[in-house]
């Protein structure tokens, strides 16, 4: 059904890069899921009062819930659709993840409710009486919501929304949770052991931990999380697969939203080249960076003295030591300036963020193996972090 439903109204709808074809995306997922969890909620509302289930009615609730966050979804991909203007240049991509979030937290605030509800069921237990109706719906419910998981998270991987993902989430979370009420139903019914209250509690625990799941998935990229390395390694290919760029650094990734990505980095050029064609080099890269991974990409040129033997057989050297020290160190920008009694060889070292050394350990480090290897030299270091 969702595949001839996005056919009809998801226009080139394998263009996943394009934020009109994501936001349709995201309002067919947000829509189907409304229609399904209201009428979730009308059937099993009628099952669990004509049985007196708290754990029943429970679980109808919780499909209301989420016909709310379908459409706070919804209100999400059309808030993010919003142009840029003077008080947000960026545009507004970023209203998704809050959408996703605030979805988290209604998932929670009903997981809490549950647990309440059925806590005082374990305290003060009623008499559970289930028929075939309610038997048959709840294992109907189940079928449901184990396909808007299929649909959802099939959505959600091809336009890469951590909204639709965490709707995926509850999905299974409430499928989890309804099998969890048609078992105690059955043992109830042919058993006469009263679980009802217990399984309430644990429909209120899965749906507790598929809303924390659901948070966290939202709240890294609001934080500000790094690019993915599958992310990093397309940038570096494109740009190295350019015969002008010597090497690169100092890359760093903006998100603001899906489709609105910001790259910027340095590319390190002969610093003996022409500058025009080198400048139009960078022009055509920053252009290749736009078309093939959909984002605002500024690079910075940085010229190499590729000319100075010694500058270079020094650089090779530096990295090596840097290397010896901390295999996932980098270096660059080095250059030298020579006086009458010492040559000062300064340079950027670039230091993993989960590193063990700090900055000034790393800093005398290597001024001692620098100093070690040229004598009369004095090394003059800058440290970088790496966001990537």
């Amino acid at each position: 059904m969702i595949e001839l439903i996005i056919r009809l109204f998801v226009k080139n709808s394998g263009d996943t890069e394009d934020p009109s074809v994501r936001r349709a995306y995201g309002t067919v997922s947000g829509i189907v899921g409304v229609v399904l969890n209201v009428l979730l909620f009308a059937v099993k509302y009628f099952a669990g009062a004509i049985s007196g289930s708290i754990a029943v009615i429970s679980d109808a609730f919780n499909n209301l819930s989420d016909a709310g966050s379908s459409v706070i979804t919804l209100l999400g991909f059309k808030l993010s659709g919003a142009k840029p203007d003077r008080e947000h240049p960026y545009g507004h991509g970023r209203m998704e993840y809050i959408s996703g979030f605030v979805v988290s937290l209604l998932i929670l605030l009903m997981g809490l409710e549950l647990g309440k509800a059925s806590i005082e069921k374990i305290i003060h237990p009623e008499t559970v009486e289930h028929g075939t109706v309610s038997l048959i719906i709840l294992s109907v419910a189940i079928a449901v919501k184990l396909y808007m998981f299929i649909y959802n998270r099939r959505i959600a991987k091809k336009i890469k929304s951590q909204a639709v993902m965490a709707t995926a989430i509850d999905s299974i979370s409430d499928a989890a949770a309804t099998a969890a009420v048609l078992v105690s139903s059955l043992i109830m019914k042919y058993r006469g052991i009263a679980l009802d209250g217990w399984c309430g509690v644990l429909v209120a625990l899965l749906i507790l931990r598929g809303g924390i799941a659901a948070a966290k998935e939202t709240i890294d990229p609001l934080l500000g999380h790094g690019p993915s390395p599958e992310l990093v390694e397309s940038i570096k290919n494109i740009v190295m697969a350019h015969e002008e760029i010597i090497g690169i650094h100092d890359l760093i990734v903006h998100d603001y939203g899906p489709g609105r990505r910001m790259v910027s980095l340095h590319g390190e050029v002969a610093g003996n080249g022409d500058l025009m064609q080198l400048h139009d080099a960078i022009d055509g890269i920053e252009r290749e960076l736009c078309e093939k991974l959909g984002c605002e990409a500024v690079i910075h040129m940085d010229p190499i003295a590729v000319d100075d033997e010694r500058a270079m057989e020094i650089t090779r050297t530096v990295k090596e030591l840097a290397k010896s020290v901390d295999a996932r160190l980098t270096v660059h920008d080095l250059r030298l300036v020579t006086g009458p009694t010492h040559t000062n060889i300064i340079f950027d070292v670039v230091m993993p963020r989960d590193a063990e050394m700090g900055e000034k350990e790393l800093r005398e480090t290597l001024s001692r193996m620098i100093s070690k290897a040229y004598p009369n030299s004095c090394a003059v270091i800058t440290v970088d972090r790496s966001y990537v």
